[in-house]
């Protein structure tokens, strides 16, 4: 791979507790501007992805790990919201293959426990556990090479710095240039909470479904993706279970017809392939990192992509879906589904159905929808496409780029 196609990567330190999206603003929006303004190429695009260090995974064992959904999506959310704020301030592009000057960007959790002390002999290996969420040594251990390598100018920011640094050594060799300091904000201090105080944990589920049209893939649609995979319950490549299966509907050309600046909406095949590329970097491990590349092996049928993660532990279907219902309606084995703001309605429309055929009703969760305004203390739940990220915008402005070009 070559080096301007290589991602580049932020270690953000633990975040502010309490969590809200203005305390999330302070700590890591001086970061993420430094980042994203030294990436802006114009010449061309680049690739970041986001770590965040938290321990947000709780459990004695490695395959027993629980997390509280609520909270994980949260942080998730608030980090992409933030990737969108700064962007749109810096008139960067969000989206895949945005072109010149943008920046695709990918928000991961990395669970981090600052009391875990580690032997002076400890190698770090790749040790999936039975969620998506990987330990830092895992992610090192995984995740290389780097175009180049950002880490926080704070007590915090040093401190996960110089773990990961001893974690990836060996994976890559690093030049002085590559390794960048950026500013840190302001973040409170981590309350220590014990066991008593930790959030509800949430279950997982063998099957996960969600839908949407996926039109340029944008940081509104990682942040549903990503939070639909927090939600599979990974088995162990050593036994006899079946994979989890994450179901993506994706809405059909035909019913796109309508859309604003219709023109310039992606072919079905595009978007599925975008789906799954961006799935492959959240979902997949390999001691090869990215030499190996994260474009997924895709079994490609008329309207039903197929890709498989992690040694066969985790199956990706993405199907093209003509009506509001989907695969929903006609795979019984779903048991959860997942929505954004302006689509929580249909959840309730999809149980319906599901109960007149008798099939068991789905687990509903709902994801923030990102504002691309200024942060506030609450997440937004508009039902307007105005104010947040749109794929219609960014048909608005690629057909005005293209009517530039013709005068």
């Amino acid at each position: 791979m070559k080096h301007d196609a290589l991602p580049s990567l932020l270690l953000l330190p633990f975040p502010p507790d309490p969590l809200s999206r203005s305390s999330l603003d302070a700590a890591y929006r001086p970061s993420l501007t430094a980042t994203l303004s030294k990436l802006r190429r114009p010449t061309g695009a680049s690739k970041l992805v986001v770590a965040v260090a938290c321990p947000v995974l709780h459990g004695q064992f490695r395959w027993s790990k629980t997390l509280s959904w609520p909270q994980a999506q949260k942080l998730v959310a608030g980090v992409y919201g933030l990737v969108s704020v700064v962007c749109a301030q810096l008139g960067i592009g969000t989206e895949v293959d945005g072109g010149p000057g943008s920046v695709d960007s990918t928000v991961v959790l990395i669970d981090h426990d600052r009391s875990r002390h580690f032997a002076a002999d400890f190698r770090p290996a790749i040790e999936p556990n039975n969620t998506t969420v990987v330990d830092l040594p895992t992610f090192a251990s995984a995740y290389h090479p780097w175009a180049s390598i950002f880490h926080v100018r704070s007590e915090l920011g040093l401190e996960v710095y110089q773990s990961y640094l001893r974690f990836a050594e060996g994976k890559q060799t690093l030049l002085h240039e590559q390794l960048i300091p950026v500013e840190g904000g302001l973040t409170m201090n981590l309350a220590q909470a014990d066991a008593s105080e930790l959030p509800a944990q949430t279950s997982t589920y063998p099957v996960v479904c969600l839908g949407g049209t996926f039109d340029y893939l944008h940081p509104g649609h990682k942040l549903l993706l990503a939070a639909g995979a927090l939600l599979l319950q990974v088995p162990r490549k050593d036994t006899s279970s079946r994979p989890c299966r994450y179901i993506i509907g994706i809405t059909g050309d035909d019913m796109l017809r309508s859309k604003k600046f219709a023109d310039y909406v992606q072919s079905w095949e595009v978007r599925a392939r975008n789906v799954l590329l961006f799935l492959s970097q959240v979902l997949e491990l390999s001691d090869r990192g990215w030499k190996k590349g994260t474009t997924a092996q895709v079994e490609e049928q008329d309207g039903d992509f197929r890709a498989t993660f992690r040694e066969g532990t985790i199956q990706v279907q993405c199907v093209r879906i003509q009506d509001a219902f989907g695969p929903t309606i006609t795979v019984e084995d779903i048991e959860a589904l997942v929505v954004s703001g302006e689509t929580r309605s249909g959840g309730q429309a999809v149980n319906e159905k599901r109960a007149e055929r008798g099939w068991r009703t789905l687990e509903v969760f709902e994801v923030d929808v990102l504002d691309a305004d200024e942060i506030t203390d609450e997440p937004s739940k508009t039902e307007s496409f105005a104010s947040k990220i749109s794929s219609t915008t960014i048909r608005q402005q690629r057909a005005q780029a293209a009517a530039r070009t013709k005068i």
